[in-house]
């Protein structure tokens, strides 16, 4: 098991954009799907979006047209662009590999009206 480490939160207010970084470890990168979750405190881990190393990619219906996924093989990394941010995104987002059962430490995304 790997933990990661997630970066690129912050505040930021209704509208706006942040992008959110992650960088795997590159043994586990090349051959997983990753993904992006985000948790509300007291609320269940929701799935925002994944990608596949095949290039395929899903979105919760909440972030489409909104967030993009990527990665980046040449850097091991996973991204998270959002736009046009909303203050229901406001929660703290995690980046994981498909499977993998540790937790990073997340990063806050707080989004104000």
């Amino acid at each position: 098991q790997v933990q990661l480490v997630e970066s690129g939160g912050g505040l930021v207010q209704a509208g706006g954009s942040l992008r959110l970084s992650c960088v795997v470890p590159g043994r586990f990168f090349r051959l997983n799907a990753m993904g992006w979750w985000r948790q509300v405190l007291g609320q269940q881990r929701e799935l925002v979006a994944t990608a596949t190393p095949e290039g395929h990619r899903t979105y919760a219906d909440s972030v489409k047209g909104r967030f993009t996924i990527s990665r980046d093989n040449s850097k091991n990394s996973v991204y998270l662009q959002m736009n046009n941010l909303k203050p229901e995104d406001t929660a703290v987002y995690y980046c994981n590999i498909w499977g993998n059962k540790d937790w990073g430490q997340g990063t806050q995304v707080t989004v104000s009206s």
